[in-house]
C-alpha cells in the first residue's frame, strides 16, 4: 500500500504538546510512518504513512489530547 498523508485535529497549546505529539509518532518511524508535519498555531497534524487512520488515531490519543481524524490529503 502506497503511503498517504492522514490530516489529524490535535488540541495542542504548546511546545510540549507538539513534543508529545513527535514522541508517539517518532516511535512509529520505520513501523509505517514516514514524516511528521505539525502546525502548532493550527493545531494540525499531518502523517505520511501506510498505517491505517485508525492505527495513527490510537497513537495520538496516547499523548493524552483531544484527538479527531480529519481525513485523506487530496
Amino acid at each position: 500500500m502506497a503511503a498517504q498523508i492522514h490530516n489529524f485535529k490535535v488540541e495542542m497549546t504548546c511546545e510540549g504538546c507538539s513534543g508529545a505529539v513527535e514522541r508517539v509518532l517518532g516511535k512509529l518511524k520505520g513501523q509505517g510512518v514516514d514524516s511528521v508535519s505539525i502546525d502548532l498555531p493550527g493545531q494540525l497534524v499531518s502523517v505520511t504513512s501506510t498505517l491505517s487512520s485508525d492505527q495513527l488515531l490510537e497513537a495520538l490519543k496516547k499523548t493524552g489530547k483531544a484527538v479527531s481524524y480529519i481525513g485523506l490529503k487530496q
